[in-house]
């Protein structure tokens, strides 16, 4: 059986009980989409969208983005595991997304339960409800959808072999808040495990094995944690004692690394908003992890071992993407993209087609010490309207606690070859609450962007006749699993806020102006990000009380979350605030990242000696990740 693409969504015939569209029926009517503030999040029908003939489909996934249209259609993970699924020719992956306030008031009014975008079908008549888990505040959202779907929250009162509620993404590699809802987590790369997951359930179903059969087999699987075979045992004082596998289950559980890059699947189409959304381009991952170990940076340590694409593989699949999107500007993403090793020769070999078509390359995540005079000429297609880069820390002291690798003679001389190039747009992103931080190094910030400002007007080649702008986003700390920080109690909120109001209350340049992120969103961030599997009750708590797009401050009750912690007994700043003792047993420790907790917890001594580690290409510092036996962990061997 072959894949049908839809295309445009056709014509709309109003019934009275459903839409048709694109051959499709979804079940709402015209009358509902058009009081809501974007009906085509809910339509479907784009080009590029896979439709199936139910009769030949024996496993359906729905796989749930807990977040907006908009947000989830720029997301590149699900349009890598949407396509690498429904090449299978008896498997569907359709596409759900979270409804906004408006829509989502609508269909619990009438009575229309969450449904896919492309068929049209109740998500409960789906064998996989999985979820991408990206943000710890997205949590609520999860939940809801279940909901709003007809499906029981909790995975003891799902019995049967269907509707198995899965998750990956970075927040699965601490998934225990939200252990009681899930049947199993991926850890890590997802090409590869969750089609053998498919396949041992579609095994299961033709042999009449029930769910818990089919959980123990996934269980031994490596890359799938099934949270219902542990048991987890807690001290006095509240801290986690230990966990104990059953049934068969490994008492670690190894997270899954696809080594080849240039092997691994890739689409080569995906489909095709009609509106516009976050990120309107193809998104072509050049690399996957990173090399520079910022003690801070979840990612860069989860994504760890650090593998490159070729450039022919790049090519290929940027053509291809050309060719069947139709869109003209190409984003080389990465956590860093001037760390591709041969990327000077990958945007020209690039350009030979791109130029003569009109077709932009964009490279986000580039570095202060990786933007070269070299690379300016060669993104010269580049828009002029602002350049972004992350210091993290405004003093030299505090960038070397957190591995930033990354000195302000540096950072001055990458802006003023910008400004020679016609840039007069920087953005910086920093962060205030930062272990060892002072309020000295809080306000080093602003002396930095002081200095940005400075080094525009004093070169000879900026642009004429006009000003610049630089702007300083301060986003709140917050430290994370399976980082050197993770010990760290991240400041109070009362410390946050003095910090936020001291950037705010000093800026001395008219060129300079300053955001910050909420401390309270932040403070949930972190409690979450590093809670354990007590947090689910709050969790459904939050829910029941209406919490929901809690990163949206439309949305977001700080108040009402309180009162959930209060009525669960639970208190927040036992997760977010405390120091964790050197030999605490944390929530996440039955998972392996394939990064060894001594090489963390010798990072994190190292920080508060401000002494830096240098990148995996000078030196391997014995992370652990050489254990995947590929990546440049062996190519430097």
């Amino acid at each position: 059986m072959g894949l049908q693409k839809q295309g445009a969504a056709g014509n709309l015939c109003h019934t009275q009980s459903s839409l048709k569209t694109g051959g499709r029926e979804l079940p709402l009517s015209h009358d509902i989409l058009m009081r809501v503030e974007k009906p085509a999040r809910y339509t479907g029908g784009e080009v590029n969208a896979v439709i199936k003939d139910l009769s030949q489909v024996e496993v359906r996934f729905a796989f749930c983005f807990p977040d907006i249209y908009e947000i989830g259609m720029s997301h590149l993970g699900m349009k890598i595991l949407y396509g690498a699924f429904n090449r299978v020719p008896y498997f569907w992956c359709e596409r759900v997304f979270a409804p906004w306030v408006d829509m989502e008031r609508l269909m619990v009014e009438n009575h229309i339960p969450l449904y896919a975008l492309e068929s049209g079908n109740p998500v409960r008549d789906f064998d996989f409800i999985g979820f991408t888990l990206q943000y710890e505040l997205s949590y609520t959202n999860v939940l809801r959808m279940l909901e709003l779907s007809g499906v029981p929250l909790r995975s003891a009162d799902r019995t049967d072999l269907h509707n198995i509620v899965v998750g990956g993404g970075p927040c699965a590699c601490n998934p225990e808040p939200l252990a009681d809802f899930f049947d199993l987590f991926f850890l890590g790369d997802g090409e590869e495990v969750d089609l053998e997951v498919m396949e041992l359930y579609r095994q299961c179903k033709k042999e009449g094995k029930g769910k818990p059969e089919f959980l123990r087999r996934a269980s031994r699987i490596e890359g799938v944690y099934v949270p219902s075979l542990y048991d987890v045992a807690y001290n006095p004082d509240g801290t986690v004692q230990c966990y104990t596998p059953k049934d068969g289950a490994p008492a670690t559980v190894k997270k899954r690394v696809v080594l080849d890059m240039d092997s691994a699947y890739y689409p080569d189409s995906f489909p095709v908003p009609m509106i516009e959304v976050v990120h309107s381009r193809i998104p072509e991952e050049i690399l996957r992890g990173c090399i520079r170990g910022c003690r801070f940076c979840q990612a860069g340590f989860l994504y760890r071992p650090f593998r490159e694409k070729s450039m022919e593989t790049i090519d290929s699949q940027c053509r291809a993407l050309c060719a069947s999107t139709g869109y003209d500007e190409i984003s080389l993403s990465s956590l860093s993209s001037s760390d591709y090793s041969c990327l000077n020769e990958l945007i020209d070999t690039l350009h030979r087609w791109t130029e003569p078509e009109k077709v932009s390359l964009s490279l986000p995540s580039l570095r202060v010490d990786g933007f070269s005079p070299e690379l300016m000429e060669r993104i010269h297609s580049v828009r002029k309207s602002g350049l972004t880069f992350a210091p993290e820390a405004g003093s030299q002291r505090m960038r070397d606690v957190i591995n930033k690798n990354v000195t302000e003679e540096e950072l001055l001389h990458t802006v003023d070859v910008a400004f020679s190039e016609g840039w007069t747009r920087i953005k910086l992103y920093f962060m205030i609450g930062l272990p060892t931080e002072t309020m000295e190094d809080v306000l080093a910030i602003l002396e930095l962007g002081k200095k940005v400002v400075d080094t525009f007007y004093q070169n000879k080649d900026k642009p004429k006749g006009k000003a610049v702008e630089v702007s300083l986003s301060a986003a709140a700390f917050v430290p994370k699993p399976f980082t050197p920080f993770q010990w760290f109690g991240q400041d109070t909120m009362d410390e946050l806020q003095k910090k936020q109001r001291a950037l705010k209350g000093n800026v001395r340049s008219k060129r300079v102006n300053v955001s910050y992120h909420g401390a309270q969103t932040s403070f949930l961030e972190a409690v979450f990000a590093r809670g354990d599997r007590r947090l689910c009750a709050v969790m459904e708590k939050a829910m029941e009380m209406g919490l929901h797009f809690d990163g949206w401050d439309d949305c977001f009750d700080f108040s009402k979350w309180m009162e959930a912690f209060a009525a669960c007994g639970l208190d927040p700043a036992f997760y977010a605030n405390r120091e964790r003792g050197a030999d605490e047993v944390f929530p996440w420790d039955h998972l392996d990242y394939g990064i060894r907790k001594g090489f963390l917890r010798e990072e994190c001594e190292k920080a508060y000696q401000a002494v830096t580690t240098p990148n995996c290409r000078e030196q391997c510092a014995g992370c652990g990740a050489a254990c995947y036996g590929g990546g440049l962990c062996v190519a430097k061997r």
